[in-house]
């Protein structure tokens, strides 16, 4: 998936972005409400977190107008708000869930997947392109009933092909996809994990390079260009 903390104590930001990546997602950083509304505006997101007490005012003011907007993303609330009324005011703004600081990180993790999943009903949990069968919720790969290990960005490289089957994913949107918009990686990073990726997952070629314009997956026979 991909999110986007909203959190300005760096510590804290820093912590959840790096296991955020180490889980294999996608992820932004914001300091503040004005940053997250300009990539809100931007990017589509899995599922929003946002710490409640920003420099430039109270996340719930930004989801509010959010939800206005007619944006759905799941969000999750962080704050040192403990009151009741605090989370009742969180969830009669569209907020999905909330979490009191201090949080254990794994309780975090756990919470962020549970909302996405309720927020992603309309992708399937199972995309099958000819003889490659992928697992989202389980995270398993099979092409023609053996089961490939995948590492956690050929992954999620591969599920954002896939849920694009038969269309161009640019170099742009895959790594915006894999490392986050603001997390760029070496400069052939994308290229070595698509080679990767396309070597696991055998012949025939389901993956194609498509010149000067990105990547595709579908079910057509044919050798990738370079």
């Amino acid at each position: 998936m991909r999110a986007l903390v909203v959190e300005d104590q760096v510590l804290v930001r820093d912590a959840i972005a790096k296991r955020l990546r180490a889980s294999g997602h996608a992820v932004d950083e914001a300091i503040d409400g004005a940053t997250a509304e300009s990539f809100v505006r931007s990017y589509t997101y899995d599922v929003w977190v946002l710490d409640r007490q920003l420099p430039d005012g109270d996340a719930l003011f930004r989801l509010k107008a959010w939800r206005e907007q007619g944006l759905t993303t799941p969000a999750l609330f962080l704050t040192a708000f403990d009151r009741v009324s605090d989370r009742l005011s969180g969830f009669e703004v569209g907020g999905d869930d909330y979490l009191v600081k201090p949080f254990d990180m794994d309780e975090l993790l756990a919470r962020i997947t549970a909302i996405a999943r309720r927020g992603s009903t309309i992708r399937p949990s199972v995309i099958r392109i000819a003889d490659l069968e992928i697992d989202i919720g389980r995270r398993e790969v099979r092409r023609s009933g053996i089961a490939l290990p995948l590492r956690n960005k050929e992954f999620v490289a591969l599920q954002l092909l896939a849920e694009r089957a038969g269309t161009v994913v640019s170099r742009s949107e895959l790594i915006a996809g894999c490392w986050g918009e603001e997390h760029q990686p070496a400069s052939n990073a994308e290229e070595v994990l698509i080679a990767s990726l396309r070597r696991k997952l055998g012949a025939p070629s389901l993956l194609r390079t498509v010149r000067g314009a990105g990547y595709i997956l579908d079910a057509a026979d044919g050798k990738a260009t370079s």
